[in-house]
């Protein structure tokens, strides 16, 4: 459709696609995980930033599927530098000891994308007992990153290349519950909405990159944090909702994104030069966009902070 062609302020679209958006980038040197990378977006943005030099780690749930990504990946691109790590996000145990073993391996860290996430299943617990979606979506990611900034922030000094951390979003955190983040009754299953509790879980990714982008400026260190929508995609996130292959079938190809261009506003934010320098913003489309007025609430970001703090202290025990 022609809407999907319009192009924004960066010279880009909805219908860009993760490789034209980074033609011509040199990613070699720098080093990029990416969370939830064994399917969808995740493996696309993974094969992208791989196609421009960057070596990426995969960080997936099930290593099987993450073995094939990288067949397919170095199939495609032989001298590709991809390796996979075990992540499950849901578990804080898992986030741990994936962070201790990449710091083992003595790497630099210039990109971190957190891309993983799980949509609208029915009312469940973690293993750390937090409602699914959020422990998953946020609090695994939360986490993840708190555990891996040090090591961004030392490589951005000793490469002097800007890191870069990315939270993929969803358009749908416009649709949480009416208070934002259920602080008081994120576990209670009465009043639980699958796809409100979605819309929460991706509210948070913006608002912990919001406020981890202000921290990162009062630190005066050389490293950005910005939010993503990809787009209407049709991935598997949709396998509780069987009627959305229905209307995929219908009318998909004119209003739902395929995968290469559903990973390119990730890879534009990860590695175009337009967007050095600039943190705290969501983007859609490979532009900058506008968010929802709770996603720039700035108390409601570091309300959240303090909470998913409070959550990992009790819940993680890293060594």
């Amino acid at each position: 459709m022609w809407f999907l062609s319009r192009k924004g302020a960066s010279g880009f679209s909805a219908s860009s696609t993760a490789e034209e958006v980074t033609q011509g980038i040199d990613g070699s040197g720098l080093t990029a995980i990416v969370t939830g990378a064994s399917s969808g977006i995740g493996a696309e943005t993974a094969r992208v930033l791989a196609l421009r030099g960057v070596h990426v780690i995969m960080a997936v749930r099930k290593m099987e599927a993450g073995r094939e990504v990288i067949e397919a990946i170095v199939k495609g691109n032989p001298t590709a530098k991809v390796d996979a790590m075990e992540l499950d996000l849901s578990s804080m145990a898992s986030v741990n000891k994936f962070t201790a073993d990449f710091k083992s391996l003595d790497l630099p860290l210039n990109l971190l994308i957190n891309n993983a996430g799980i949509m609208a299943t029915p009312f469940m617990l973690s293993k750390d007992n937090i409602e699914l979606q959020f422990a998953t979506n946020h609090v695994g990611h939360f986490l993840l990153t708190n555990l891996l900034m040090e090591t961004i922030k030392k490589t951005a000094r000793e490469s002097r290349k800007e890191g870069r951390i990315v939270n993929v979003s969803s358009r749908r955190h416009q649709f949480s519950y009416p208070e934002g983040i259920r602080f008081a009754k994120l576990n209670d299953s009465s009043g639980y909405n699958s796809l409100s509790a979605y819309g929460q879980s991706k509210l948070a990714n913006i608002l912990h990159a919001n406020e981890l982008a202000r921290q990162l400026k009062e630190d005066m260190v050389e490293v950005t944090a910005n939010s993503v929508h990809p787009g209407l995609i049709a991935t598997n996130l949709f396998r509780h909702y069987s009627f959305v292959t229905g209307i995929v079938g219908l009318v998909g190809k004119y209003i739902i994104k395929n995968v290469q261009q559903g990973a390119a506003t990730t890879c534009y934010v990860a590695l175009h030069p337009q967007v050095k320098g600039i943190s705290g913003h969501y983007f859609a489309d490979s532009n900058m966009a506008k968010a929802s007025l709770q996603a720039n609430d700035a108390e409601l970001a570091k309300e959240l902070w303090d909470f998913s703090l409070d959550l990992v202290r009790r819940g993680s025990n890293p060594s």
